[in-house]
């Protein structure tokens, strides 16, 4: 679990984040949602440490990161993963070598186990014989699921996703989010998504918060989304053209 209280952080005297409090539950599938520029990336860069807050705290599991000594920070990386928004795979080494990577950074294991650990979490992401082809020899999909096999190969407590659908096709989406909430759910993850896709938000939203200028204007659900009366979340939900067709349906009473 990661706890958010009153989290500021300035840039040159712009506010990006203005008193934010949350909760992101482990088992679930968390997300953020919101607008360009409404604070989402920085909120997730203060979360992983690379930026620090002007004020307020960023707690996992109990623990206070403002308070934790540079090994215990270290520790707590080692205890993360991450799934970027454009995969960031290495272009030099193979499938099987890109998730064998954060074993051999973080872990002591010998070749043979970090092999048989990646070849068990590519076959659980639906990737098999593919493990000495290059990114470059496979599909956009296919190098997402490499990417997010890499990001939990490591068995991470915490998982965080950046527009993890960024550039997929409708059907590849629908793939990886259901990888990413299986795999949550399997694992006990603490899971936060950054996200647009409204798609997304329909199919695996578990918990969502919205922002808007920097603060919290919405807490739900996937199901909740639909009935806020909060004209800032419905302006943003309903621009998409899927929850366009879903309100028309709803106002016809089908």
């Amino acid at each position: 679990m990661i706890e958010i209280k009153d989290l500021h952080k300035s840039f040159n005297e712009e506010i990006i984040l203005n008193g934010i409090d949350a909760e992101f539950i482990a088992g679930k599938t968390n997300m953020i949602i919101g607008s360009s520029g409404s604070g989402k990336s920085v909120f997730l860069k203060n979360m992983l440490g690379l930026f620090k807050p002007d004020a307020g705290e960023i707690i996992y599991d109990g623990e206070r990161l403002n308070e934790m000594d540079e090994d215990r920070q270290k520790e707590l990386r080692e205890q993360m993963g991450m799934l970027f928004q454009h995969s960031a795979l290495f272009d030099s080494m193979t499938v099987e070598e890109n998730v064998m990577f954060p074993l051999r950074m973080f872990t002591k294991m010998r070749r043979k186990e970090r092999q048989e650990r990646a070849n068990d979490i590519l076959e659980r992401v639906n990737l098999i014989n593919l493990n000495k082809k290059k990114p470059s020899e496979i599909s956009g999909g296919q190098q997402k699921r490499v990417a997010l096999a890499r990001a939990v190969v490591n068995r991470p407590k915490f998982l965080f996703c950046d527009e993890p659908n960024s550039g997929l096709d409708p059907k590849t989406a629908t793939i990886i989010d259901n990888l990413i909430q299986e795999l949550t759910h399997e694992s006990n993850m603490t899971t936060v998504i950054i996200s647009h896709d409204m798609n997304s938000v329909l199919e695996i939203g578990e918990t969502i918060i919205f922002l808007k200028d920097g603060k919290i204007a919405w807490k739900g659900n996937n199901k909740q989304i639909f009935k806020t009366d909060n004209e800032s979340v419905t302006d943003f939900v309903y621009s998409s053209e899927l929850f366009r067709k879903v309100r028309i349906a709803q106002n016809k009473g089908l």
